[in-house]
């Protein structure tokens, strides 16, 4: 029986970007940002997504990532009241919902950071941070110095291996399943975080909420290392997302088919995406616009747990600066949908009806049929039936033969209905140029 993320098609908010909050804010009067997010649902659903990562969104100081009071939701998107309410709206729509994990660091205003700041080598919290010497100063004048998530001295590390600090982050996430009822966490820097904390994690999750979700971002690195029955369930698929842009940029779809089987041999159910808050707009980063159905076909019938970045179902585009992510983070209301609507957004939606009912992509065999620089087809299977996709990244048409793995008279058009016959086991498909299709094959 499948799980509920196995089954997951995943829509992606970056809420402070997209209500159009401020950037930072120094008190804390509350700004109710709730009821606009809750006119995103029923778009959601609109989209057959059945699972919605959602963050930051615990009371920071800027962008979300320097977190100052992780039971308090951040005061520029509303308050406690306002975010519960907002879960239970997606839960009655069917929508999972997962937060972000801040833990591998807080920001300088969190209390035991500014407790350490004001009683020095007093401080009862000298060891909730990572490399705290009293004999040195920080770039900030702090008079003490301490490790810092990449040198950003805003981020100041916490120390996982501190039992205090474990328990302190343990009863946060009780808290937050006990006061919002959620059901999973993306672990922030999850790539260096320390793994026997992520193991109690797991472990204090699961005796907290059944089927609670673990996935981390990890962007470098064997992904099995995190993945597995003792860590997390799965992270951020970085690979298949650099090989799916550059892949049909170069119209290679030996980088994309390789890479998928080099992922597939580890075993791991991984989060894949393409765009997300930190990565430019994937319709910035396709050399052809033609190309943006085909990247989505593909993430959708792939093997993984597809994501949604919000405003990726309208192509819209953004690339970073060598100052800023606004642009990747645009402020959209629910009722942009009107006028950004597009064939692109219809086509996202089908794909999350087809993977929403067909068990084959929820960890079904992958199997290769068919590979060339420009033309790719393969198989997921299960359980005596078989799915095949098939892709053309050429701007001309071009007729393919595909073997059927499976003994079968007929095809079925998940896309559109239609009805395809298979002779001698083999699928004769004529592919307009830079489109696809993903057909359903039954046994005889």
């Amino acid at each position: 029986m499948s799980t509920w993320y196995e089954q997951a098609v995943f829509y992606h908010m970056y809420p402070l970007g997209m209500t159009g909050a401020p950037r930072g804010h120094s008190d804390e009067t509350v700004t109710d940002r709730f009821g606009e997010l809750n006119r995103w649902i029923p778009h959601m659903a609109e989209l057959r997504v059945n699972a919605l990562y959602i963050g930051p969104i615990f009371e920071s100081s800027s962008h979300g990532y320097d977190t100052r009071d992780y039971k308090l939701i951040d005061t520029r998107l509303g308050d406690n009241k306002g975010f519960k309410c907002f879960v239970r709206l997606c839960h009655e729509a069917g929508i999972r919902v997962v937060v972000d994990g801040v833990f591998n660091h807080t920001g300088r205003e969190f209390f035991a950071f500014k407790d350490i700041k004001n009683n020095r080598e007093a401080s009862p919290f000298c060891g909730w941070y990572r490399g705290v010497n009293f004999a040195c100063n920080s770039p900030d004048n702090d008079g003490f110095s301490y490790e810092a998530w990449q040198g950003h001295f805003e981020l100041p590390c916490l120390n996982l291996q501190n039992p205090e600090v474990k328990q302190y982050l343990f009863d946060v996430i009780r808290f937050w399943v006990d006061e919002f009822d959620i059901d999973g966490i993306r672990l922030d820097c999850a790539n260096v975080l320390d793994f026997q904390f992520m193991k109690e994690l797991r472990w204090q999750t699961s005796q907290m909420k059944p089927e609670f979700w673990l996935m981390g971002e990890v962007i470098h690195g064997e992904y099995s290392r995190w993945v597995n029955d003792e860590t997390l369930h799965s992270v951020t698929n970085y690979e298949l997302h650099k090989s799916l842009y550059s892949g049909l940029n170069d119209h290679n779809f030996f980088e994309i088919a390789h890479n998928v089987k080099r992922l597939e041999a580890t075993g791991a159910r991984l989060y894949t995406f393409l765009d997300n808050h930190d990565e430019n707009r994937i319709a910035s980063k396709l050399n052809k616009k033609e190309h943006l159905p085909l990247a989505y076909l593909l993430l959708f019938t792939l093997p993984g747990i597809p994501s949604v970045y919000y405003g990726g179902e309208w192509g819209v585009e953004g690339m970073r600066t060598k100052d800023s992510d606004a642009a990747l983070r645009p402020r959209l209301a629910p009722e942009d949908k009107d006028r950004l609507h597009s064939s692109l957004t219809d086509i996202i939606a089908t794909l999350g009806h087809v993977h929403a009912n067909h068990p084959e992509f929820w960890g079904g065999r992958y199997q290769e049929l068919l590979l060339t620089n420009r033309q790719y087809a393969f198989a997921r299977h299960t359980q005596g039936s078989v799915v095949i996709t098939a892709a053309n990244n050429d701007e001309q048409e071009s007729t393919i033969f595909v073997p059927v793995p499976i003994s079968a008279s007929q095809a079925e058009n998940l896309m559109d209905g239609t009805i395809l016959s298979i002779t001698d086991g083999t699928l004769k498909l004529t592919l307009s140029g830079n489109s696809g299709v993903v057909l359903k094959i039954r046994e005889v």
